[in-house]
């Protein structure tokens, strides 16, 4: 029978655990603040941004909140971003995507901290990930890993295919398989008998961004199946980028969408903001030495 991971519960489970850690640092006289800056005014992007916003309040970090307008220049962006930078009472500070046409993404996620990048995109951070140093993993790859770790299902010398190769997704999650001692290949839309190289999965992580792509045939029977993509299908119901119905029957375990890898983004991002007190400890006291 198919094993359904269950994101939400996973997810809730982090949270409480990240609950009694925020509580001991508070204890401590230690408050854990995450700044997040929201530029426009995108229902997508507003809807994850009150999520955060109660994560943190559910855990008890603290959150500040820019609500800036659609013209914000990039100059004034990036002018909010270092003084946050600046702060020694923020912990974390969260950049929403997508920006406004005038402002250039990159630009502006360089420009915040690597020890304050608790969506784990500066390069620096990335390249950490690389070589195997600390540092700030990027949020959707890590929870996938512990989606994994805490359904039981083990990833040392299994045979991991991640189906995309973007720098949020793809990238960091074959590192971090790869850090878990899977055996990984990265396919992507110029691979070759695409279906070939997924039914050699024992692990498939498809992260795609196209809905539905993925059906029985692509999937090796007994094969363990996340699904990081979400869309609307013509029904207007989110699905993501593996077809659920056809698929599950040939796993031994699956993500739904909704309720499989979504909820353990917001999760991992209040992980990252937690352990942001230690990582900048750690910089500080090579500073001083």
């Amino acid at each position: 029978m198919t094993q359904i991971i269950d994101g939400k519960k996973i997810s809730a489970e982090i949270k409480d655990e990240l609950k009694e850690q925020v509580a001991a640092y508070r204890e401590q006289g230690i408050e854990i603040c995450l700044a997040v800056i929201q530029v426009g005014d995108d229902p997508a992007s507003s809807v994850y941004v009150r999520n955060k916003k109660k994560a943190c309040e559910y855990i008890g970090i603290k959150s500040l909140s820019y609500e800036l307008p659609a013209r914000t220049t990039e100059e004034e962006l990036l002018s909010l971003v270092e003084q946050l930078n600046g702060r020694a009472d923020v912990n974390g500070i969260l950049v929403q995507l997508p920006l406004p046409e005038q402002i250039d993404e990159e630009k502006v996620l360089n420009a915040i901290s690597p020890l304050k990048d608790v969506d784990g995109f500066h390069p620096m951070n990335v390249g950490a990930l690389c070589i195997g140093k600390k540092g700030f993993v990027s949020c959707t790859p890590a929870g996938v890993i512990q989606l994994l770790k805490r359904s039981g299902i083990s990833i040392s010398g299994r045979e991991c295919v991640v189906v995309g190769r973007s720098n949020i997704v793809g990238k960091p999650m074959a590192l971090l398989l790869l850090r878990e001692n899977g055996t990984v290949t990265v396919a992507h839309s110029r691979t070759e008998d695409l279906k070939a190289v997924t039914r050699r999965a024992d692990i498939l992580v498809v992260a795609v961004g196209r809905p539905q792509m993925i059906t029985e045939e692509y999937v090796k029977e007994g094969a363990v199946v996340i699904d990081v993509g979400i869309h609307r299908d013509e029904n207007n119901k989110l699905c993501g980028d593996v077809e659920y119905a056809r698929v599950a029957p040939h796993c031994s375990a699956i993500t739904p969408v909704p309720g499989g890898v979504g909820p353990m983004t917001i999760a991992m991002l209040m992980k990252n903001c937690v352990e942001s007190v230690e990582i900048q400890k750690a910089s500080f006291v090579e500073r001083a030495e």
